[in-house]
């Protein structure tokens, strides 16, 4: 029954609806090798589906390197978010898949239960490139269920805090340092936006729908959590998660644009165009600011800590950064399996990730091979997403097998406190409650 139920809800798109995580590609397909024809390449060739269009370019580097050696094209086709979960749903009813695609931890559990992707465990025993050990291990055990291995962890990513200098300067406030708290975040973000009012300036951004990058890195640096290490019951009752999020409503929100503005516009466009004084980032979002006119007008920093046992310093879980990672993975029933694998092992290769981080692509999945992702951007320090690794604690993305439908709630549900934080706590319990009758139907 389980399983039956999880193709239906596939087939069905139950679940498939989603908030989109990193950078939105346009729709585009491109040869990765030269020197075949049309016609041979589409017999040929290894077809890849991701969502990113800004990661084309370097993947193909990679690609075309494996091409060379193994003679086998790739072909890429880049789709916005929503478009590619719909195509591969798609896929799924009428068998239309390409081989290798990006996994995500909303879908994996839901595309691991439905029977559409290929085990890998075989193929990886038998590597000599990939040991799952070398990566990190929230991403491995997203991708693994019933002892079987359905993806190769791709990359990891962090949050830092992107901050405008030019809107610092004008205000004259100093610009934010690793030490900081939550609190000091805030209080410059109300700075900001009082000292902005005239110009229609903002300190900071947390809209109901950022998640990852930004009131999850709050909740968990408060002590709080998202939901149960066991993913069976909600965190969002837990007495320092709303703590945490009465602090979002009453400090941050404040600095922030109406919850009108944040539904409309992103983050990234209002920092670029300079409404905006600091935002939560994901590393993902890096290329977006490095390929902005006023890229120079953008600095990184760590994100704030809350100082939970009141000892005056920065302990290392008191500085949380969500991450997630993607995975590569390939479908059941491809025709090019081997090909498809050894594509794969290709990119998530130590020498794959290292070259990805080198690209710039994204950091990687790899355990220490991301240094030069730092260093990617000529100009642009970025030493803030990798030394939280050291300086505060990495927690897993929260999720479960339809996580999609909890943070849907999150996004729609959140809103009245948004708009009124004195009805923060009981619009967090009730959506603790949401979420516990959404887990409880996945046991």
């Amino acid at each position: 029954m389980k399983n039956k139920w999880w193709k239906t809800a596939l087939v069905g798109a139950i679940c498939f609806t989603l908030a989109g995580c990193g950078s939105a590609g346009t729709s585009t397909a491109s040869d990765a090798s030269a020197g075949n024809t049309k016609q041979a390449s589409n017999d040929k060739a290894v077809t890849v589906a991701i969502w990113d269009n800004n990661q084309l370019k370097g993947l193909k580097s990679i690609a075309d390197d494996w091409s060379k050696e193994s003679g086998v094209p790739v072909k890429f086709e880049v789709m916005d978010w929503d478009s590619y979960w719909t195509t591969l749903e798609a896929g799924v009813s009428g068998g239309q898949m390409p081989d290798v695609f990006w996994m995500h931890s909303q879908y994996a559990q839901m595309y691991k239960d439905s029977d559409v992707l290929l085990d890998l465990t075989d193929y990886i025993d038998k590597s000599e490139k990939i040991k799952l050990d070398d990566y990190y291990n929230g991403i491995t055990e997203l991708y693994a269920g019933d002892g079987k291995q359905y993806a190769v962890p791709k990359d990891h990513d962090t949050i830092a805090v992107v901050y405008n200098k030019k809107v610092f300067d004008k205000y004259g406030i100093d610009y934010p340092t690793k030490d900081w708290t939550w609190e000091e975040f805030a209080d410059i973000a109300q700075e900001i936006t009082e000292a902005g009012k005239a110009d229609d300036v903002y300190g900071t951004y947390m809209n109901t729908g950022s998640n990852q990058a930004g009131w999850y890195d709050v909740v968990y640096s408060f002590g709080g959590n998202v939901i149960s290490q066991d993913r069976k019951k909600s965190g969002m009752d837990d007495s320092s998660t709303l703590k945490a999020m009465q602090f979002v409503g009453d400090e941050i929100l404040p600095g922030c644009p109406s919850q009108d503005s944040m539904a409309n516009t992103g983050e990234d466009t209002m920092m670029i165009s300079g409404k905006l004084g600091m935002a939560l980032e994901g590393s993902w979002m890096v290329n977006s600011y490095y390929q902005a006119d006023n890229k120079d007008d953008f600095a990184w920093v760590e994100l704030p800590y809350e100082d939970v046992n009141n000892n005056g310093k920065c302990d290392k879980e008191e500085r949380c950064s969500i991450y997630n990672g993607l995975g590569w993975s390939a479908y059941k029933n491809t025709k090019k399996a081997d090909q498809a694998f050894s594509l794969i092992e290709a990119l998530t290769s130590k020498e794959g990730q290292e070259k990805q981080a080198e690209l710039g692509i994204t950091m990687a999945a790899y355990k220490g091979a991301s240094d030069k992702f730092t260093t990617a951007f000529e100009g642009m320090d970025l030493s803030a997403f990798t030394d939280i690794e050291n300086d505060g604690t990495l927690v897993m993305r929260p999720y479960s097998k339809c996580s999609n439908r909890w943070e849907d709630d999150f996004t729609t549900g959140l809103v009245p406190a948004w708009q009124d934080p004195s009805q923060m706590q009981p619009v967090c319990k009730d959506l603790a409650a949401q979420m516990n009758e959404t887990l409880a139907e996945e046991s």
